[in-house]
């Protein structure tokens, strides 16, 4: 790969994959619409990787007492705020999981297009806009009850399909169940890590027997898509305190009508 594809995909990698607007969309429009070649399935894992690093990284301590609590409660601890929310971790990431292992190959061969991602950009940025608007965005994370969970992993799975974006579909639906603005986006994150990291291992077995691997892109690639995923988790969070989702909802509308002008 040329040095400033590289540089771009894993940018683009690190800072869309925790923005409501969609990773998998903009890793797939450079080869659309400016006729990049295609990265490749082991950059797409390392970049993934970089990005895993960086919300496990940033988050150690909440998943630390997450996991720890979790663990205690097999050992008489009884349940609590923190052992509860790795169940919902769990169960939240069953849908997206199954949905992977059926309608993976499906995926990969149907709907990796612009037309695509038109649609699901449009459609679902309306739909977090709807989301962030009408929510009531009163509730905090040791109030959210397992039917909750359920249906944010069950929205998870619909980010299997370009455009849709895991965290953008999970944020919204989080959001109009009535989670504050900050912990549906504490709980997206969280639900990213088993999910990022099962389809790491996934991609990453298709791997074990390949040749001609560019390991300096790869590096380079996990590099930056980690540190500046970072960055973006940091900011993005005190962001959407002040000002909300709408700037994503615009920029994924703006997005959309540019795609449909190209395509049409």
């Amino acid at each position: 790969m040329d040095l400033l594809h590289v540089i771009v995909l894993a940018l683009l990698q690190g800072i869309t994959e925790f923005l409501p607007i969609s990773s998998s969309a903009h890793l797939i429009l450079p080869k659309e619409l400016l006729g990049w070649p295609d990265q490749g399935l082991a950059f797409d894992v390392a970049v993934h990787v970089g990005s895993l690093a960086a919300v496990v990284i940033y988050f150690w301590r909440d998943i630390w007492q997450i996991v720890r609590a979790w663990f205690a409660s097999f050992a008489g601890a009884g349940q609590s705020d923190d052992s509860r929310l790795g169940w919902y971790v769990i169960v939240a990431t069953i849908p997206a999981g199954l949905a992977a292992l059926v309608f993976d190959g499906i995926i990969e061969t149907h709907l990796r297009s612009a037309t695509v991602i038109m649609v699901t950009t449009v459609v679902f940025g309306l739909y977090l806009g709807w989301a962030d608007y009408r929510g009531k965005r009163t509730l905090n994370l040791t109030q959210m009850t397992l039917a909750m969970a359920l249906l944010i992993g069950l929205s998870q799975a619909l980010a299997l399909i370009p455009g849709t974006s895991r965290s953008g579909i999970t944020m919204a639906v989080g959001l109009a169940v009535g989670l504050q603005r900050e912990e549906s986006a504490r709980f997206s994150f969280l639900l990213s890590i088993p999910i990022i990291l099962l389809s790491g291992l996934y991609k990453g077995f298709e791997l074990l027997n390949a040749s001609g691997i560019p390991w300096g892109d790869i590096l380079l690639g996990t590099l930056l898509s980690g540190v500046s995923a970072f960055i973006c988790i940091h900011y993005f969070l005190a962001f959407i305190k002040r000002i909300g989702m709408m700037p994503f909802v615009i920029y994924r509308l703006v997005l959309g009508a540019v795609l449909a002008l190209i395509i049409f």
